[in-house]
């Protein structure tokens, strides 16, 4: 077995120029890069409020306010508002609201029905609940229609559905000092009283656009794949999208929506135009059925053991055995070097760099091997670090572009398109005339996500949560802020992230339905960390996080470098997490519940 330091020698004896590609790197950023950063995007809200509309389901303006006291009310129903809300009730605690704008549950994969919609995790890792609920996936990679009626199915089976209250939004959360209860009003007049609030919006809750010049003016269809319109396109998730026969439409952005979506508008469209910044890097997806014999050998927490094995590869943790096994992890350990031990942290990183320069050499080949057209196959390569960008996965995306109605529209050399007209979309100084507009650009990402709900939180002293945050985030583990007492966050903030969002949710879940349950059971009337406990716990996230600015300051623009500006720790999917991994903050959490003493929280 090769030392680290005879890796590195073999790899500088290679073929691969790190100089060469530290520059070509360094000219395709700066080619995207735009000072606003992400204000070049607008959420869907205000001038662009009917783009929110739900095109699922028609909401009932007709019901009467409710006017309620419960225990808990949970804002989202999503799967972190879903597993919230499932684990409380595990605990018997079940006198909750859950408060959801969709009108099912689901979150994501309710408003997400595009064509080719497909979770890119391993689905038995990804799919919570799976054992609670005996069931198992269909395939490795489940699409959305499964996942969706996953969602479903935990609300059936926890009892969910009769405390949920869909088609309404939050509009506000006050706390009322006199009475210990937050005050939750929605958009539909309603008033809850709450002694729990847990802020379960999700990752990905709200839809953005691109500021592009003349929005507004396009007369033609226009929609988010967030709020995907089968009446114009006709079809279903899994394609014959009939109605676009006729039709020239524009997708814009090839991010993972786009790489999704875009095959079947190519087989349907009579043009369809694919209008891309930056080129995502395309691995083969790799999914197969569900095995039968490998279902009937599986113990009893098979599913925790299967996540923290995956949590582990994806941050480069040597393992023993990759339980998953696919084109994510395995690239994740190649990528970060996982079974490297015995080399220097500097040897390792640029061992790493190596690893990176060549995966990344690997996927801009495979562009190569499935492109005919050679300026659209060196449009379409990634020029970048692996881990700038979370990496896609398709078998059909390539090929698109070999058929004679699917144009690529680079337009890196502009920044991205330049304005719309009344009638198409100009990039590079040239109109392309088209009949429908697909926006697959994502979902707003702000830099912490206790702001990213929509509406004001007032907490102790009419202090809003924005104030208090003034000076950047402040919190003990990520999940509760001093000065606004019994409100729990579920999501990205000062705790551990995994690329496995559901793993995640979960353990963040379980541990606020433990301190709800406990301060229920202690007839507590409310409880906030002190802020001495909160000063430690920052001193601790900066004292074992690593920072990855110059990372992701080269990297080319996108969600995880704020758009090229960079922030706090140096970006990534939680640039405050704690460094160490979710495995380790679980089982600090754990060690946390376990002495029984709330550390850190004022009791009252």
């Amino acid at each position: 077995m090769s030392t680290g330091n005879e890796i590195l020698a073999q790899f500088k004896a290679s073929e691969i120029d790190i100089d060469v590609l530290r520059d070509r790197y360094e000219e395709e950023r700066s080619r995207r890069i735009r000072p606003e950063g992400s204000e070049q995007f607008e959420m869907l809200e205000g001038k662009l409020d009917h783009y929110m509309d739900d095109p699922n389901a028609a909401r009932d303006d007709d019901r009467e306010p409710m006017l309620e006291e419960v225990d808990t009310v949970i804002v989202g129903a999503g799967f972190s508002g879903m597993l919230s809300a499932a684990r409380l009730a595990e605990l018997g605690q079940t006198n909750f609201k859950i408060i959801e704008a969709g009108s099912d549950f689901g979150g994501t994969w309710y408003w997400n029905r595009y064509p080719g919609a497909q979770c890119d995790i391993d689905s038995y890792c990804y799919l919570p609940l799976l054992e609670e609920l005996g069931y198992l996936p269909k395939e490795k990679y489940s699409y959305a229609p499964e996942i969706y009626e996953h969602s479903q199915r935990i609300g059936e089976g926890f009892g969910l559905y009769e405390r949920a209250v869909f088609g309404t939004r939050v509009t506000g959360t006050v706390w009322d000092e006199d009475s210990a209860r937050w005050i939750v009003s929605t958009d539909r007049g309603d008033t809850f009283k709450a002694r729990f609030v847990i802020q379960a919006a999700g990752i990905f809750g709200k839809a953005k656009f691109p500021r592009i010049r003349g929005l507004e003016q396009f007369e033609g269809k226009m929609f988010h794949t967030a709020r995907w319109d089968y009446d114009y396109t006709g079809g279903d998730h899994s394609g014959n999208l009939n109605k676009l026969r006729d039709k020239k439409v524009a997708v814009v952005g090839t991010g993972s929506t786009g790489i999704q979506c875009v095959p079947h508008l190519g087989n349907f469209a009579e043009h369809l135009y694919v209008f891309q910044r930056t080129a995502s890097s395309v691995e083969w997806r790799e999914n197969e059925p569900t095995d039968s014999e490998w279902a009937a050998s599986l113990k009893p927490g098979w599913q925790q053991q299967r996540r923290q094995n995956f949590n582990d590869c994806s941050i480069g943790l040597p393992v023993d055995n990759d339980l998953v096994d696919d084109p994510w992890s395995r690239n994740m350990r190649k990528v970060l070097a996982s079974d490297v031990t015995d080399a220097s942290p500097e040897v390792i990183e640029q061992i790493r760099e190596y690893e990176d320069a060549k995966e990344m050499n690997y996927l801009r080949e495979r562009v190569n091997t499935q492109v005919v057209d050679a300026a659209t196959a060196a449009a379409l390569q990634p020029w970048y670090r692996y881990y700038c960008k979370r990496p896609t996965f398709n078998d059909h995306f390539l090929g698109s572009f070999n058929r004679p109605n699917v144009t690529l529209v680079d337009t890196s050399s502009c920044h991205g398109v330049e304005a719309i007209t009344k009638d198409g979309i100009v990039a590079n100084g040239v109109e392309h005339k088209v009949d429908c507009i697909i926006f697959a650009t994502g979902f707003g990402m702000a830099e912490d996500q206790w702001l990213r709900t929509g509406y004001e939180v007032v907490g102790q002293n009419g202090t809003t949560l924005k104030e208090h945050f003034a000076g950047g985030a402040k919190t003990l583990h990520g999940f509760t802020v001093h000065g606004f007492p019994n409100l729990f966050q579920v999501g990205l903030s000062q705790n551990a992230s995994s690329v496995n969002f559901t793993s995640m949710f979960d353990a963040q879940a379980q541990h606020i339905s433990y301190m709800i349950d406990e301060l229920i059971k202690r007839g507590a009337s409310y409880a906030h960390p002190t802020q001495a406990a909160t000063e430690e716990w920052l001193e601790e996230i900066y004292r074992v996080s690593s920072d990855s600015t110059n990372f992701y300051q080269k990297c080319t623009p996108g969600w995880f470098n704020g758009e090229g500006k960079v922030h706090k720790l140096g970006g990534g999917l939680n640039p405050e997490g704690y460094g160490p991994g979710i495995n380790q903050f679980n089982e600090l959490m754990a060690q946390w519940r376990d002495a029984g003493e709330l550390e850190g929280l004022e009791v009252r």
